[in-house]
């Protein structure tokens, strides 16, 4: 029997999510797109996403209007997207995404692409409480000593939520009231379309309000759950909003790092972005940043590293027992051992073999460092390939660019390049040779070789003290 290329059925506890992104954002007073905005390494939208695919929904719909292309190729093709053309209110931007839900079985969950600090956890209890409740549709609430400014959440006799009052049409009762609506959302999804399709814009504003659906569920029943922390649905608005939500987020990042056995000495002055991991007993100093760059797999830290003060490690693999002091490391590799800084800048498709040192003032670009490599101050090394046990002395130069082509430099295992050295690649120099100081080297050095590549001093006894006599003289009058 041929099997079968349908496909398999969609459980109906299964659940999409449509979050809303469209707004302009003025208040943010950017040329980027709000939902771009970055935050601990990642688009603002990016970690809402991340949230629904850590809490188990099996599609996600980004709502996009402003600038609906750029916010695509930000955010990426793991999502699937609707355009809101017109800017007509929160209810609107849900319908826009009914020709790609309309038919989805399950539960449909709203959320905003402005609220970067929600948890997995908290969705997946809102998620939970709405299967086992049996409503209509469930709601998350938030409480606050001063919740001016928001949506109250209105309760009936048996703590059902029998609406959402606006602060502006609220009383003075309901106003006193500390429960509010952060606007995330679970519907069914057979009730969602129909309440969507009745929605009027029957306000000053002319827009329709997601607001208005959900109190049209209530005669068939609305539940609200409320979220531990206020802080975790907070909506990020203007960069004021912004500066907090990431500083919670580091805080976050910091706590399980410690909680995992490592030694952050002063979290207030250390920055870790998402998506960096640190290994049991590094010790990060203040004034750091761990970054995650555009590499996807982010930043990778090994054990027993000493990171910091003062260093900034950008899309980047260390090893275990690693030092790097007051130094930036972006779009590179140290093996196990190496130490660098401080003050040194490691460039792009840097690698560094086991137990290599860098000093200080030292700068590497697209460089292959091997085992036990040393280049200790005040060196350029760049589109090299070096062996292991080199020396590179204090001031030597890889001449790799001549004003059109990059050229590589290669250095063999055991050579010693002595001080202000300068090697005009393409330029090979044979295991275990020795350049003199003060050596400019445009061919290449057989093995074991000892190369001088320097003009000869000519020594003139007396020419100095003659010189001064001279000058003497033509000043008298």
């Amino acid at each position: 029997m041929a099997e079968s290329n349908a496909a398999a059925p969609i459980p109906h506890d299964a659940v999409a999510a449509v979050i809303l992104a469209a707004g302009k954002s003025t208040r943010m007073k950017s040329r980027l797109p709000k939902p771009l905005h970055p935050l601990c390494g990642l688009p603002m939208t990016t970690h809402v996403v991340r949230a629904c695919r850590e809490a188990g929904v099996e599609r996600i719909v980004v709502v996009v209007g402003h600038e609906a292309e750029r916010v695509r190729e930000g955010l990426g093709d793991d999502v699937e997207y609707a355009l809101q053309e017109t800017p007509r209110g929160t209810g609107d931007a849900v319908r826009a995404a009914q020709p790609l839900l309309g038919e989805w079985p399950g539960a449909i969950l709203v959320l905003a692409g402005d609220t970067p600090l929600l948890k997995r956890d908290t969705l997946r209890a809102l998620l939970d409480r709405h299967r086992s409740g049996g409503k209509g549709a469930t709601m998350l609430t938030a409480m606050l000593e001063d919740a001016t400014g928001y949506g109250r959440i209105l309760r009936d006799e048996s703590g059902g939520v029998a609406g959402i009052v606006e602060e502006k049409d609220a009383t003075p009762e309901q106003r006193r009231i500390r429960e509010w609506n952060p606007s995330i959302y679970v519907f069914n999804s057979a009730d969602l379309w129909p309440a969507l399709a009745a929605l009027t814009p029957n306000n000053a504003q002319g827009e329709y309000y997601l607001t208005d659906v959900v109190a049209s569920f209530v005669p068939i029943g609305v539940d609200g759950i409320g979220v531990e922390d206020a802080r975790e649905v907070m909506g990020v608005n203007n960069r004021v909003e912004l500066a907090a939500a990431a500083r919670l987020m580091r805080e976050r990042i910091l706590t399980d790092l410690m909680l995992s056995g490592v030694t952050v000495v002063d979290p207030a002055t250390t920055y870790v972005d998402a998506d960096v991991s640190v290994g049991q007993d590094t010790i990060v100093e203040p004034c750091t940043f761990l970054l995650r760059g555009a590499r996807p797999e982010g930043t990778k830290i090994g054990e027993e590293c000493h990171i910091g003060p003062f260093a900034r490690i950008e899309a980047s693999t260390i090893g275990n027992g690693v030092r790097v002091l007051a130094t930036q490391v972006v779009e590179s590799e140290l093996e196990n051992g190496a130490r660098v800084g401080p003050f040194s800048n490691l460039r792009p498709k840097t690698h560094l073999g086991p137990n290599v040192k860098i000093g200080d003032f030292v700068e590497t670009k697209n460089a292959v460092l091997g085992e036990r490599v040393s280049a200790s101050h005040l060196a350029y090394i760049g589109d090299a390939q070096i062996g292991a046990r080199a020396n590179i002395g204090a001031g030597t130069i890889t001449c790799n660019y001549d004003g059109v082509h990059k050229y590589r430099t290669e250095i063999g295992e055991g050579v010693f390049i002595g001080s202000n050295s300068t090697l005009v690649a393409p330029v090979n120099i044979g295991a275990g040779a020795f350049v003199a100081a003060g050596s400019t080297i445009t061919e290449a050095v057989p093995s074991d070789s000892l190369v001088i590549a320097r003009a000869r001093a000519t020594v003139k006894p007396g020419w100095a003290a003659r010189r001064r006599e001279r000058l003497a003289a033509e000043k008298r009058p």
